[in-house]
């Protein structure tokens, strides 16, 4: 009777450790003693500084359409080409020495500026040699989208791109079919570029403190891996019952096993 007690003890013990529980799926948890809190929201983010392979759309307006016209493209190098393949065709990427290219101006060193600095630095250029102010010229420098790549433990693995000028790993996850059952929120990988190299981070979405993480707002050219629990590992189930019915079927089978090698 106690042998069959503990039996029974250590199977309800297996069901439930080899599951997952709510909190590892729930996102962004606050203190359960809290309710309605107000959340307090980092200081404003740091803007994004241009790295090598960056995609910019840069246009430029101005009284005198005819002379603006040389510096904006003009859609003939592939006509039939829309939206993120005609950002490829228009955009400037940003080279391996730090440089676009811009018609008229020629190569403008961008890498470590943000795009006010680069749109303030072309403006000065067209004042200088091709404008005067009352021209009233109009620019506007804007990052090509955000593209990041995504894997692991996710409905929709690969690499997205979200035309917004911000965008939260929140937002690229549900944009990416959201993270498995199987995959670890506690412990999300951000392997960001740097000018000196990339930089491993790691961020915990279960947590509301999450939102004033530096590593919340994605930047161009992430890469968001989505590591599983361990309970993917153990092949037991994903719930208490399929851990039950598992365990269940394997403890049938070994006993049947057994009973047939004692027969013989």
């Amino acid at each position: 009777m106690r042998s069959t007690l503990l039996f029974l003890f250590l199977l309800i013990a297996v069901c439930f450790s080899s599951c997952v529980s709510t909190k590892q799926l729930t996102y962004l948890q606050e203190d359960a003693s809290q309710t309605d809190s107000l959340v307090s929201i980092r200081k404003k983010q740091e803007p994004y500084r241009l790295q090598v392979n960056d995609l910019l759309s840069i246009r430029v307006k101005a009284l005198d359409q005819e002379t603006v016209g040389i510096f904006n493209p003009i859609n003939d190098a592939n006509p039939n080409a829309t939206g993120e393949e005609r950002l490829y065709y228009d955009g400037f990427v940003v080279d391996p020495h730090g440089n676009i290219r811009v018609p008229s101006l020629g190569e403008i060193p961008v890498l470590g500026l943000t795009v006010e600095e680069v749109r303030k630095d072309i403006e000065e250029r067209l004042l200088r040699d091709y404008f005067k102010a009352e021209a009233n010229i109009f620019i506007t420098v804007k990052l090509a989208g955000i593209r990041y790549t995504i894997n692991g433990e996710i409905g929709g693995p690969g690499s997205r791109i979200i035309y917004r000028d911000q965008v939260s790993i929140m937002e690229a996850i549900a944009n990416s079919g959201d993270i498995t059952i199987t995959g670890d929120r506690k412990n999300v990988v951000i392997i960001r570029q740097y000018p000196a190299g990339q930089k491993v981070h790691h961020i915990d979405l279960t947590t509301i403190n999450a939102t004033n993480s530096p590593y919340y707002y994605i930047q161009p050219n992430d890469l968001i891996l989505i590591n599983p629990l361990p309970q993917k590992a153990l092949g037991t189930g994903t719930t208490g019952l399929q851990s039950f019915t598992t365990i269940l079927t394997v403890i049938t089978a070994l006993t049947t096993t057994i009973l047939l090698f004692i027969r013989l």
